[in-house]
């Protein structure tokens, strides 16, 4: 093929030659007015992002100085609902929701990555993480506010602390297992590139292991951090030692005019969280879901992608390449500092009789830990209530474990397709995301009074109803991850199957289920741990007077916490944490297994 020759007398500079000549009746250095207008319009786009930059720095300012001052018991327990109020409460709470959202991606970097890169840390971590995610955020924020209140005596910081905590223990999980599937399934010639370029591990983490988990990251902390508004009740009106402190924001708010009774009130909460919700979605998530799809791997570019106004205001503006550029010596040097991590291409050769003695110096020393931790709590229940308090809870277990499996089930079959189809759609995705993120985030305890209505209206069992109410805050895992899953398969394999005419089932075996089943063991997993969660508070519920208590062990952990019977607390938090790993030893780490052997892309 012959090249064009370039037309005589025109610059072959891809810059506009405006050191040159200049066209007759224009002063040398002038614009064009074409080129003007748009400078003119990126200045325009300048300012309104930086007077928003600004705008935030200011409000969390003035909103961290209230996290600083002192608190009285007296003053602090009670709750002013007077709806005037709610504009400051509300972005109290939305602080406390992206500090513990910055605790949760630090966490999951450094959680998944260990538990991905160490086979003898993955056999620890991993399961460990299957009993964190179980053990009730109530549990976590018990301990967390007696050890903030010791390491900031007097100060509502101990209180905000403990807020971010609780708020951090509903995020996290779901982010690092889907960041912990994205490093162990990475894509086979992503990490033969990163050999053959010797890169550091460093350098591989950010150039290539985030970006390629990156889609699932951000759609996981969507639903984390939608998941964390149902925890603000209990995080921002916290009672321990028969003394009770209340945070100024939208959970507490809501929290005193439940408990008053004034559904007036209850009103407006719920109108805050709603516009909270929709607003966070339009300024950050939309934003963030379609900067990510730049993450895909493929090598077509989809005929339709995701738009965001923000993010095109963002693309529009010069302040982050400048923002950029600034920090280009720091990114460079951080490279060089991560160099001492050692690269990819060339793993530590480790004699196989000194890798053994290795695993076998970890197992004694960790089993070791385990066993002594057994033990100790062991005797502790034997001088209080006698070992066979076991008993009940492994019973009542079984109808808890019964309703999880029924509610993992039907989610699947449900959200799954209606997953897919979103996922594979751009423009239904900018319809479906801020309806999927509102009914994820709303607190599905408000809900809870309404269904229990509905349950002795129908005269439907607590027992069979309780599954209903646990998955108002569950089954919307396994729906985001496979929306996030069915977004990140490539268009040119759709298109090939397309041009192929493939189609129905045959579609969904060769195409779909293996694109999709990665994230979907993720949003499985994640789903089934939030279930457990869920049932201490959906398997006894109270409505006008009237308190339905189903079969199960949640509600046997509720009972024990509410009359402060630590030992049977601990046998049914305990028993619960056994159920979980039971379950995702048995059936989600060999689906795991399954997605990184043969469904990784």
């Amino acid at each position: 093929m012959t090249l064009p020759k370039p037309t005589p007398g025109r610059s072959r500079s891809p810059l506009p030659a405006l050191s040159r000549a200049s066209p007759p009746g224009r002063p040398r250095g002038s614009l064009p007015a074409r080129t003007a207008g748009r400078l003119g319009g990126r200045v325009w786009v300048d300012l309104v992002v930086a007077a928003a930059v600004l705008v935030l720095l200011y409000l969390a300012l003035r909103l961290g100085q209230g996290g600083t001052l002192r608190f009285s018991t007296a003053r602090d327990a009670a709750v002013d609902t007077d709806p005037a109020r709610l504009p400051y409460d509300a972005l109290r709470s939305l602080l406390r929701m992206f500090a513990a959202l910055a605790v949760s991606v630090v966490f999951t970097f450094c959680y998944a990555y260990a538990a991905a890169r160490s086979r003898r840390l993955e056999r620890v971590l991993i399961p460990a993480l299957d009993i964190l995610q179980s053990v009730p955020v109530l549990a976590f924020l018990s301990v967390a506010v007696s050890g903030f209140l010791a390491l900031f005596p007097g100060s509502m910081l101990g209180l905000e602390c403990a807020a971010v905590f609780a708020i951090f223990t509903s995020q996290a999980w779901n982010m690092t297992f889907a960041f912990y599937q994205a490093l162990v399934s990475l894509p086979r010639e992503l990490d033969e590139l990163s050999r053959s370029f010797g890169f550091s591990r460093w350098t591989r983490f950010w150039k290539v292991e985030l970006p390629s988990g990156m889609i699932g990251l951000v759609w996981n902390g969507m639903l984390g951090f939608g998941g964390g508004w149902f925890f603000l009740v209990a995080s921002e009106a916290i009672t321990v030692d028969n003394q009770r402190y209340a945070l100024p924001g939208v959970g507490s708010y809501a929290g005193a005019a439940i408990a008053a009774g004034d559904l007036g009130r209850v009103g407006w909460a719920i109108a805050t969280m709603v516009v909270l919700v929709i607003g966070v979605n339009f300024l950050f998530w939309r934003p963030l879901t379609a900067w990510a799809e730049r993450f895909k791997n493929e090598q077509s570019e989809a005929t339709e992608v995701q738009r965001s106004m923000v993010l095109d205001l963002l693309r529009r503006s010069r302040l982050p390449t400048a923002l950029g550029r600034a920090l280009r010596p720091v990114g460079r040097a951080l490279n060089r500092a991560g160099r001492v991590f050692g690269t990819v291409d060339r793993p530590p050769a480790v004699h196989p009789q000194r890798r053994r003695a290795g695993d076998v110096a970890f197992a004694l020393v960790s089993g070791g830990i385990v066993l002594w931790g057994l033990v100790d709590l062991g005797r502790y229940l034997a001088e209080r209530t006698g070992l066979g308090v076991f008993g009940e809870p492994l019973l009542l277990g079984l109808a808890t474990a019964a309703r999880v499996v029924v509610l993992v089930a039907v989610a699947t079959v449900v959200w799954v397709p209606i997953g897919v189809k979103i996922g594979f759609s751009p423009r239904l995705t900018r319809i479906a995301q801020p309806v999927v993120q509102v009914l994820a985030s709303f607190p599905a305890n408000f809900l809870y009074p309404l269904a229990i209505w509905l349950l002795l209206r129908t005269g439907v069992s607590i027992d069979l109803g309780g599954i209903l109410l646990m998955a108002l805050g569950s089954q919307w895992y396994i729906l985001f991850n496979a929306i996030a899953g069915a977004m990140a398969v490539p268009a040119d394999l759709r298109e090939a199957m397309d041009d192929l005419g493939v189609r129905g089932w045959q579609r969904w075996r060769r195409l779909i289920i293996p694109a999709v089943f990665p994230a979907y063991v993720t949003g499985g997993i994640t789903a089934s741990g939030g279930a457990w969660n869920a049932s201490i508070v959906a398997e006894v519920v109270t409505f006008g007077g009237t308190t339905l208590t189903a079969t199960g062990l949640g509600a046997y952990i509720a009972r024990a916490a509410e009359h402060g019977d630590h030992p049977h607390l601990l046998a049914g938090v305990a028993v619960m944490s056994l159920y979980v790993v039971a379950l995702n030893r048995l059936l989600w780490r060999r689906l795991y297994r399954l997605a990184e052997r043969r469904y990784s892309l």
